[in-house]
């Protein structure tokens, strides 16, 4: 094959491979067929992307913030933990999310399937594990937890005790709001918590 078959070749593959076109000058130039000189697809300017999401809890307030960037995208009225079993402060992530959770007692080992009298509601979104064991009172009996304990976000049965520092530790919203904080977070998404 000669080097005047080769170049329409090689630049017809070219343009197929590599999405460009040919100019007609070079077509004419190479001997192309006008068909061969297509238009290349129109550049599309890349989608602009929303920052990510990031929870922020106020112990003090009894508050969580979903915030996107710097705009709060959505608040949460919440129940936070009682003296001795304070809600942990600091900064941690989003580590699992359950639907429909399975509650088991953190001292006596009892399990509570799911359901209405669940004390995790229809939602667990774990955030924060300690594994060095925790005792305190809770207001009716001392309690001693031996082993892992993880803090997380969930539903309640007992709505009255959201905005109060009522749980173990854990953060306690109304069963509607743990459905829809649910649905917006993800594994990784960071939460951090004021005292």
């Amino acid at each position: 094959m000669n080097r005047q078959a080769i170049l329409p070749l090689a630049l017809a593959l070219f343009s197929c491979l590599w999405g460009w076109s040919v100019e007609p000058a070079m077509a004419a130039a190479a001997d192309l067929e006008p068909a061969a000189a297509t238009p290349g697809p129109a550049a599309t300017p890349p989608e602009p992307t929303s920052p990510p999401l990031q929870l922020v809890l106020d112990r003090r307030k009894r508050l969580l913030k979903v915030m996107e960037g710097d705009r709060e995208r959505r608040r949460f009225r919440v129940g936070v933990g009682m003296p001795g079993w304070e809600t942990p402060v600091g900064s941690f992530s989003v580590i699992e999310k359950t639907a429909y959770p399975i509650w088991e007692h953190p001292a006596k080992g009892v399990r509570i399937p799911p359901g209405p009298t669940n004390p995790l509601g229809s939602r667990w979104i774990g955030f924060h594990r300690d594994c060095k064991g925790r005792r305190g009172f809770n207001g009716q009996e001392h309690l001693e937890v031996k082993g892992c304990v993880t803090s997380g976000f969930h539903g309640t049965p007992n709505r009255d005790s959201v905005g109060g520092a009522v749980s173990h530790g854990c953060v306690r919203l109304f069963d509607e709001d743990v459905k829809e904080l649910f649905e917006m977070v993800q594994v990784g998404t960071p939460v951090t918590v004021l005292p």
